[in-house]
């Protein structure tokens, strides 16, 4: 990994945001969201944060589900507090088993439910009423441990998944072949090849699931492997990812960056990322810049009264939606860091002389922002039925988006 040798960060400490704006701004023909034919069943909100949790609209049983399966002490849990708790991973080692269906609301940008459900029930047995637990499902994480026999495991997947996609088809079934920390790389991709070759002969042999597809990663807690496994997941639930994307491209192409990654920052999850491959190191990178960025800001922050501190889950977020990070690296290539929202952050990997551009780099940011924005509210007012858009960016009450 490239080390560090100049870094700048610039936290303005104004008022704690509050909420996204709508811009109103002329936005160029190429870099307009196209609202139209955007939105799937289970297209998670990208949504402005509303003030609070509780003023949103949606209640959780709104949301489409994240479920995460698989056998007792596979790492279900340790999963979901790292990646959304922020616990290290070395505490993860005293959570308790659980024993009942744990529901949990994620509230970002990502907006989505996730169920955790107990390994010793196996939830694809008739007793169970499996339209309600899987009708609105949008997708399904089975967790494999990798340093386990996981023969039974295997079966539960594969009658999981039988019955899910018969009631609902447009589920995503994603297995995590997890733990695989402890393995060597040809031990990791044996264990994959392994894994897949047995779960296509099992649905094989079961009529009527010829066109279940499945995704399997290799993970890990101690590294950032369950991140880049959980965006893919997650990716799969934003029906706007596409115009995401796109937008993305252009930004890279008008500018010279390299790769560029749309970070929520509460998580270390991307939302998306431009077309061009993901290599896991600049990956690496741009994650950690996150975590260099907020601890830095928090040590420069103006000190707040222990009264009046937020939840830990509130303290991780940007300052200012103007805030910005520069990190140059030592095999001339530049990490540079531009707030979208409090929650949401652009974070780009360009060689150093494109990035004496800086100013018109900033320009085309800012038309990326201003796109990137109009794509959130015409979610959110999709996703609120808040009434058809008029001519010049009004909606049928005349407010202007």
């Amino acid at each position: 990994m490239a080390s560090y040798y100049n870094f700048d960060v610039d936290t303005p400490r104004q008022s704690a945001y509050g909420g996204v704006r709508s811009s109103n701004a002329n936005i160029p023909a190429v870099l307009q969201a196209q609202p139209n034919g955007m939105y799937g069943t289970y297209g998670a909100a990208l949504v402005p944060e509303p003030e609070s949790p509780h003023d949103s609209k949606s209640s959780g049983s709104d949301k489409p589900r994240l479920l995460i399966m698989g056998m007792r002490r596979s790492g279900k849990s340790s999963i979901q507090r790292v990646v959304f708790h922020k616990m290290a991973p070395t505490e993860t080692l005293f959570i308790e088993s659980t024993t009942n269906v744990e529901k949990e609301n994620v509230v970002s940008y990502i907006d989505f439910q996730i169920w955790d459900f107990p390994g010793q029930i196996d939830f694809s047995e008739n007793s169970f009423d499996h339209d309600s637990l899987f009708a609105r499902c949008g997708a399904l994480v089975f967790v494999i441990d990798a340093q386990d026999e996981y023969n039974e495991a295997l079966q539960r997947l594969v009658n999981t998944v039988s019955v899910a996609h018969k009631i609902n088809p447009k589920i995503y079934f994603e297995v995590f072949i997890h733990k695989v920390d402890g393995l060597t790389e040809d031990l990791k991709i044996e264990a994959q090849q392994d894994v897949n070759q047995r779960i296509q002969e099992e649905l094989g042999n079961l009529a009527g699931n010829e066109n279940i597809h499945i995704s399997c990663y290799l993970t890990s807690i101690y590294d950032h492997s369950i991140f880049e496994a959980f965006s893919k997941v997650v990716q799969k639930l934003i029906s706007e990812l596409p115009t995401l994307e796109n937008l993305l491209d252009i930004l890279c192409s008008t500018t010279g960056i390299e790769k560029a990654f749309l970070f929520d920052t509460e998580c270390k999850i991307y939302v998306a990322t431009d077309t061009s491959p993901v290599d896991m190191k600049s990956y690496e990178l741009c994650s950690d810049m996150i975590d260099v960025v907020l601890d830095m800001a928090a040590l420069y922050a103006e000190p707040v009264p222990p009264t009046l501190q937020p939840p830990i889950s509130e303290k991780t977020t940007l300052d200012s939606e103007d805030s910005y990070s520069v990190i140059r690296l030592n095999n001339n290539m530049v990490l540079y860091m531009r707030s979208v929202s409090s929650r949401l952050a652009l974070i780009c990997l360009l060689r150093e002389e494109n990035f004496e551009q800086q100013g018109l780099i900033d320009y085309n940011f800012r038309v990326f922002k201003d796109s990137i924005l109009e794509v959130f509210e015409v979610s959110r007012r999709e996703t609120n039925g808040e009434g058809d858009f008029g001519e010049n960016g009004t909606d049928a009450a005349g407010t202007i988006r």
